[in-house]
């Protein structure tokens, strides 16, 4: 096999492996690169290789960062089958085509608005470019060899993070390698925990938290804490989250919140479809998550649904204390940047960051303290007080990765580190090596491994 880095090195977003096996060309994970400008121009540019030379993709789990170069994939030519998990698929289904619509969305704005040095400004792929990918996914099952090729084959197991998300183990006649994707937290109270694997001889792992360790507080009284105090400035509670994995783990510490009686009786707004469609889907996948039939009914009705661009509009026009979940998570896009105008420059609201913030973006920005950040154009002041809570991170930390690497039975020839900035990944290559002696590297952009 040769494996080589197409994205998620250097930083936590655009994950692609190439993984070529005798004739054949594997893609693993298909991801966007977001945040840094010099980042997300990666997604303008070519693919190293030609799209329609790739035979197939296995994607390790539905996030944006991980499927979002789908569409762009088919649209320059790819042909072959995408496997991932059936929970993964629903929610691919929920997420590119609304990638296509942000993506269509900022372009009109552009225009229309003039912030753009491009005449005029394009799309990356659009909705029905998005929609038309989905065809070419197959549903797999967990812990399931699938044939790939006559000589390769490729299993998913659970990895917790989100819904279907997975470890992929990937098998030749002679060599094995495991893609770790996104490693979910051991005792998450949502999603089951990730599952150990007992032996392979190459491991690409992610390092998002792997210079930290998350904070132990209960994180229902630090979200009842800045409720409480908002709501008595008579202030709104922003809180820009993930829309899947994040929106629904704030839903379900809230309902819980509301059942102890932490906070007063102030409505909760869900403003984003996209997370509204993900909540469903805890319903139909119930083998993915830890909560009751119950739990999980309480969970998606505390919040009041806002489907439309008229009532998130209305939001905006209230003064009255709520809270409003909106996404993106580090407010790169969609509804909250409208809800960030408006109640970010009253210092009675409070902006409530609730997970990762990658480099140079509005989220990272916010939570660093600017004074102000430019949305649509325009520079808006930040007055709102900001509040960060990392204690809803989806991502195992470092101490967690290490725990879940001790179900090897047997030492990796090599481990590369990737999918973290490089302080994180440098941290957690020398916890590696120093807690189990194994062979590590941190590949770059392009590296090229022989296995």
């Amino acid at each position: 096999m040769k494996l080589t880095f197409f994205g998620g090195v250097g930083t936590v977003t655009g994950s692609k492996y190439l993984l070529e096996t005798g004739s054949k060309r594997v893609l693993v994970d298909c991801g966007l690169f977001q945040g840094k400008k010099e980042l997300r121009l990666q997604n303008w540019a070519a693919l190293p290789i030609d799209p329609k030379t790739i035979d197939t993709v296995l994607i390790t789990h539905a996030h944006i960062d991980h499927t979002g170069y789908i569409p762009l994939l088919v649209k320059n030519g790819f042909k072959g089958r995408i496997y991932a998990t059936e929970a993964t698929i629903e929610l691919c289904k929920i997420l590119l085509p609304d990638s296509g619509y942000l993506q269509e969305e900022d372009a009109r704005r552009a225009n229309k608005y003039g912030y753009t040095k491009h005449a005029p400004a394009l799309p990356l792929y659009t909705k029905e470019e998005a929609i038309r990918s989905l065809d070419y996914f197959v549903p797999v099952s967990f812990e399931k060899p699938v044939q790939i090729f006559k000589d390769f084959q490729a299993s998913w197991h659970r990895a917790g993070h989100i819904l279907g998300a997975s470890f992929i183990h990937c098998r030749s006649e002679e060599t094995r390698i495991l893609f770790s994707g996104d490693i979910g937290r051991l005792q998450d109270p949502i999603m089951k925990p990730p599952v150990p694997i007992e032996a392979t001889d190459y491991l690409v792992i992610e390092s998002t938290y792997g210079d930290r360790l998350h904070e132990v507080s209960n994180p229902m009284e630090k979200i009842a804490r800045v409720i409480n105090r908002t709501v008595k400035r008579g202030g709104t509670i922003l809180i820009p989250a993930f829309a899947v994995g994040r929106a629904q783990a704030l839903l379900y510490y809230i309902s819980k919140i509301k059942e102890a009686n932490l906070i007063p009786d102030l409505p909760i707004y869900l403003d984003s479809p996209m997370a509204i469609d993900a909540t469903k889907i805890m319903h139909s996948h119930p083998r993915d998550h830890h909560l009751s039939k119950e739990e999980c009914r309480l969970t998606c009705q505390v919040a009041k649904y806002v489907n439309t661009a008229e009532e998130s509009k209305w939001l905006d026009s209230q003064a009255f204390p709520k809270v409003i979940i909106s996404a993106s998570g580090m407010a790169t896009g969609g509804r909250v940047l409208h809800h960030l105008k408006v109640f970010a420059p009253d210092q009675r609201n409070t902006i409530l960051l609730s997970g990762y913030q990658a480099a140079e973006t509005r989220g990272a920005s916010i939570l660093e303290g600017k004074p102000e950040v430019k949305i649509h154009g325009e520079w808006v002041p930040i007055r709102a007080e900001v509040a960060n809570i990392s204690e809803l991170s989806a991502h195992a930390d470092y101490e967690e990765i290490l725990t879940w690497m001790k179900g090897f039975q047997h030492s990796p020839r090599k481990v590369f580190i990737t999918h973290g900035e490089p302080n994180a990944s440098l941290s957690l290559k020398k916890h590696i090596e120093d807690r189990f002696g194994w062979p590590c590297s941190i590949p770059k952009y392009l590296t090229v491994e022989s296995l």
